[in-house]
Parts: structure tokens; sequence; C-alpha cells
């Protein structure tokens, strides 16, 4: 089961649909994700909650003309084919908008923040 597509495709279809907020599951992994897309500008606010009896994430959505609305979602690296890239690599995954977000050895981070660390790593996906 591929957690991150999951949760990503999440976020689009909730954005799609107008929706304010989306609750996934908590992992690591996932707050990393969220905490990163916080920092784009997708992700208003991230709360901790309990659902069911298990720990998870409410995501509250950016919504707005002026605010980063999530138009689409595509993933590059799966479970079934692992894309890493060098600092150098990152325009040929990006079409002149939106973010792409890697795992890198310093954590989650944008092709921003990558570039700034001079640091590669496993090329997720791209959201814009």
């Amino acid at each position: 089961m591929d957690v991150i597509g999951d949760m990503v495709n999440m976020l689009k279809n909730a954005s799609m649909a107008g929706k304010d907020a989306v609750l996934v599951q908590h992992s690591a992994l996932k707050q990393s994700i969220a905490e990163c897309l916080k920092k784009a500008g997708y992700i208003v606010e991230i709360e901790e909650k309990t659902h069911k009896g298990h720990k998870a994430l409410l995501l509250l959505l950016e919504k707005g003309e002026t605010k980063a609305d999530i138009r689409g979602v595509r993933r590059i690296s799966k479970p079934s084919r692992r894309m890493y890239g060098k600092v150098g690599d990152f325009k040929k995954y990006l079409t002149g908008r939106g973010v792409l977000v890697l795992s890198t050895p310093k954590g989650i981070l944008t092709h921003l923040d990558a570039r700034k660390e001079l640091v590669g790593g496993e090329l997720l996906f791209t959201i814009w």
C-alpha cells in the first residue's frame, strides 16, 4: 500500500471538492510531509486528533483565489519503482509550476529547500 500516494490524493480530492479539511492516519512520515506542505503554502494548519481510538492528523487546507489551491498531484517515486535525484535533476520533474517534494538525509524538503541545502534524495511527488 502506498501511504504517501493515498495521502496526497486525499488532499487533492478534498481541495477539488471544496473541502476545508482532511483527516489522515498519523505517522511520522505523513506529519513531515504535512509540515513541508504547510511551509509551501498548501496547508494552513496541522492538528493531532484521536479518531476511533487511533492517532490522526487533521489537515486544514488553504482556500481562496490568492492562496495555493491543490489542482494536481503526480507521484514520482513509487513502491514498485524508486526514483532518486541530485540537485541538478529537479528541473526534469517540474513543469514550471508547483513544488517537488523530496525525502533527503535532512528530512522531507521541497526542491527549493533541497537546492539551498545542496542535497538530493528520493523524489516523492510534485504538487501544484
